[in-house]
């Protein structure tokens, strides 16, 4: 198959974006031709693309018209995915507006990055008539959607003349007023004759209203109301009563026990005491803004109007702790840190300028709930100096100010006289072996084993 390839370089991360202008431009003739292809990155490196992820793109077109799809796989390892424009697709030009998701199947869902391109009409296609929302591409097909609206108005003009006919009929408002008027006082004339009768003109008898219904019995006797009176089990107490007056009066949940939905856009700290959830992002004062999962949130009043609120996530159990004091102050999310949070990430660093892995001791870093790095591991065979890099930390891994590392290096060649390094971590990251104390063999075994509080 023959296409315009494109490619887009998409680095997942979330640092502040502005939406892309592509410099890529279709043709209204392309048909099926018009290839979009996009390079996915997570921290520097391809995002593999397995069978539970699935990428979808957004795009809305310079006619209004949106359209949400499926991307397809051209490489997994490299994270190359595609997506090529349908013939109808293609025919809405001018500028379109996109945006790229990646979705998973356990229900997390990622936006890439937003970005535009053009869509240029062809030649050939611009003497083309648009009619409601379909194309016509011929004169033979514009003749007849024409005739199609002109039939349907002449049939329009037919009922209508049809109604103004029956105009023609119609009596006029001062005639219609005499003969209502007329037959008013007609009416009046006659109820009124008839009101003044007492002799029952239409000769009603009981039987006609009912009066043969009813039973002749006599009112209830006292004992009966007295006995009704001292009835306890459908009366009610004025004790009974109190009590239910000062009962829970407010809903803490919904009906069925079910904690209750924040709307959009409320503020948490405005919210009275009770066990509610709502989508974290679209909340105001929410403990992390930029995690888009669903929480619940408990909370509770105080002695004098303090208030205390936790707040759960409910896909990754992380919770938060927080508190408006008496005063009506605010003092911020205090996270608390639990088991799930000790499982750090391990990773392995690109080596540089010769460097390898040493065995099994490969070099590896972490980041831990605190934002300590945390450096192991061995490399051996690389450069020793001052401004050779052995390997480069990535962005939210660098310390807040360089500093060195005193840390063991290899004895061979020394009779077995233990030897040191100094390496250097700099603020960008990069990781300096400057000099080694076994100058016959300085680079044979390096040791690393530190730990700094990331920037």
């Amino acid at each position: 198959m023959i296409y315009k390839n494109t490619n887009l370089q998409l680095n997942i991360n979330p640092q502040i974006k502005r939406s892309i202008a592509a410099n890529i431009q279709f043709s209204t003739q392309d048909i099926d031709t018009a290839k979009l292809a996009f390079s996915l990155t997570k921290d520097g490196v391809p995002l593999p693309i397995s069978k539970a992820t699935h990428g979808k793109l957004f795009m809305r077109f310079a006619d209004g018209s949106k359209f949400y799809v499926n991307t397809e796989v051209q490489d997994a390892l490299k994270g190359v995915i595609f997506y090529v424009l349908t013939p109808e697709q293609v025919k809405h030009y001018g500028t379109v507006q996109a945006e790229l998701y990646v979705n998973y199947d356990n229900g997390q869902k990622m936006s890439v990055h937003k970005f535009s391109f053009e869509i240029d009409r062809a030649l050939v296609d611009q003497d083309i008539a648009p009619v409601a929302e379909y194309y016509i591409d011929d004169f033979e097909s514009l003749k007849a959607a024409v005739q199609e609206m002109a039939d349907d108005a002449e049939r329009v003009i037919a009922e209508l003349q049809k109604k103004f006919e029956n105009l023609d009929n119609i009596e006029t408002k001062e005639g219609a007023q005499e003969k209502a008027d007329a037959a008013e006082a007609e009416a009046k004339a006659y109820t009124d004759v008839h009101a003044d009768k007492i002799d029952n003109p239409h000769k009603v008898t009981k039987a006609q209203v009912g009066l043969s219904n009813l039973d002749n019995v006599k009112q209830a006797a006292k004992t009966d109301f007295d006995a009704h009176t001292a009835d306890n089990v459908r009366h009610i107490t004025a004790d009974e009563r109190t009590k239910w007056n000062k009962g829970q009066l407010y809903k803490l949940t919904q009906d069925n026990g079910v904690r209750i939905l924040i709307p959009d856009g409320t503020d948490l700290l405005t919210l009275p005491p009770g066990f509610y959830y709502g989508l974290n992002n679209r909340l105001l004062n929410t403990p992390d803004p930029n995690d888009a999962g669903w929480f619940n949130y408990d909370i509770m009043d105080g002695k004098s109007g303090r208030k205390t609120i936790i707040a759960t996530a409910s896909y990754h159990n992380k919770m938060w702790f927080a508190t408006i004091h008496t005063d009506g102050v605010f003092r911020g999310w205090q996270r608390v840190i639990t088991d799930t949070d000790t499982v750090v990430n391990w990773q392995s660093p690109t080596l540089l300028n010769g460097w390898k892995q040493y065995g099994s001791h490969k070099v590896q870093f972490s980041k831990n709930v605190l934002g300590e790095v945390e450096v192991i591991g061995s490399i051996t065979g690389g450069t020793v100096g001052f401004d050779v890099p052995a390997f480069i930390l990535p962005t939210g891994y660098r310390p807040l100010q360089a500093f060195h590392f005193i840390g063991v290096a290899s004895s061979v060649g020394t009779d077995s006289i233990p030897q040191y390094h100094r390496t250097q971590i700099a603020t960008d990251g990069t990781v300096y072996i400057q000099s080694c104390s076994n100058t016959v063999n300085p680079n044979e075994f390096i040791a690393f084993g530190f730990k700094f509080k990331s920037a």
